[in-house]
């Protein structure tokens, strides 16, 4: 497969000297996005769902045409049910203080040892507000958690279940559909975070089975500064509010308010209407291309970076020993070499990685190591520029003062 989708990336196409493998950290933005987010200042900027008069009513209508545009892409039942936050930490945040406040003392939240931070603290910080208990799943060191040991973990005690679909880390992507059946067996709710999945894979979340799922435009070619949150009517409707002030209300009195509808309750103060036109045009971007078309494509080249990483002397590749199951993240160390050295050799090569810990500490304890690199594939990326990679690495201990 040859398509050359770097001429849509106005950076990428301006920087052919640039090897740009940090996608799991941000997506680069196709032209159709900033155009998206820049016509909407250009033409209709206005504050939406406040004014009467027709620009504001424009820019209303623009609003909710992005949170319908989301709804369809996730397969949500209703429009009401897809809330715009800032990001994916943001939106995983309202589930744990809002929802989180129906806990109690010695109810338990389950996660597993690979989760983000973002899909972390907000557990930890929840349960020393409500006196539950947050337990942890393994993992083995391919990533993979056993449907026995999710069992295990979940009992009639579990409130709420967190788990990332796919791992940051290691590129292991969860049976989310199975461990959601599970959570629901004990009156749990499962909370999955899609912020590496969404944008490579078909995510439907009524085929999931989950109650609440959280991803982040940036990831997918959107804009930064605009995220999602989709969650079962029932439960958002019974949740208090997570920010209060403009908009999110019905009635103000000077002892109290009643709150607005679904999905505004959870919408507080000005929108990013801007960053959501931005979100919704990437969503139309990736439609056009065809997901069947951009998984085949990242697959080609996780395969092609999965063996030049396998050769390189020296080299640990964590996680699992087959390309497909990676999902085009692949996590490495070299021995003798810090990572930070690592990426900031290849960065003089003007091949961009992550180094470090990659927000997901315990999973780095749970890995005996305290940092690592990481090379991010998306579907615009070339097999020239995994050679330029590949190339790098091999040169890293003799630049470093190896003799080998």
């Amino acid at each position: 497969m040859n398509m050359d989708f770097r001429k849509d990336y106005p950076l990428l196409a301006a920087r052919p000297d640039l090897c740009y493998l940090d996608s799991a950290a941000t997506a680069q933005k196709p032209a159709c996005v900033i155009e998206a987010e820049a016509r909407f200042y250009r033409k209709i900027n206005a504050n939406p769902l406040r004014g009467l008069y027709s620009l504001a009513q424009d820019a209303t209508e623009a609003y909710e045409s992005a949170r319908e545009t989301v709804r369809r892409f996730l397969n949500a039942p209703s429009s009401a049910e897809i809330i715009f936050t800032r990001n994916a930490s943001e939106s995983l945040n309202l589930v744990a203080y809002s929802y989180g406040s129906f806990l109690s003392p010695g109810d338990e939240i389950v996660v597993t040892v690979m989760e983000h931070h973002s899909n972390l603290l907000p557990w930890q910080q929840a349960a020393k507000r409500s006196g539950a208990i947050l337990k942890y799943i393994e993992c083995d060191e391919k990533g993979r958690i056993s449907e026995a040991a999710f069992r295990a973990a979940v009992t009639d005690r579990t409130r709420i279940v967190a788990m990332t679909q796919i791992s940051n880390v290691l590129g292991v992507r969860n049976d989310i559909r199975t461990f959601a059946a599970i959570a629901h067996e004990s009156g749990a709710v499962f909370v999955c975070d899609g912020a590496q999945s969404v944008p490579h894979i078909p995510v439907d979340v009524q085929a999931l089975g989950v109650d609440f799922l959280a991803f982040s435009g940036h990831k997918m070619g959107g804009p930064m500064g605009i995220g999602v949150l989709y969650g079962r009517r029932k439960l958002l409707e019974a949740m208090p509010p997570f920010l209060t002030g403009g908009e999110m209300i019905e009635f103000v009195t000077r002892e109290g308010a009643t709150y607005a509808e679904l999905p505004h309750k959870f919408e507080a103060g000005t929108v990013n209407a801007a960053g959501a036109v931005g979100l919704a045009e990437a969503i139309r971007y990736y439609e056009q291309l065809g997901f069947d078309v951009l998984t085949a494509r990242e697959e080609e080249l996780g395969t092609l970076l999965y063996e030049e990483l396998t050769r390189i002397p020296h080299l640990r590749l964590y996680g699992a020993d087959n390309a497909k199951d990676h999902n085009g993240i692949f996590t490495f160390s070299i021995e003798g070499v810090h990572p930070h050295d690592i990426a900031e050799i290849l960065n003089a090569d003007n091949v961009c990685v992550r180094a470090g810990h990659h927000c997901a500490q315990v999973l780095m304890q749970h890995l005996h190591t305290p940092a690592t690199v990481r090379a991010s594939l998306m579907f615009y990326n070339t097999e020239e520029e995994i050679a330029r990679l590949a190339d790098s690495l091999r040169s890293v201990r003799r630049r470093m003062g190896y003799a080998e």
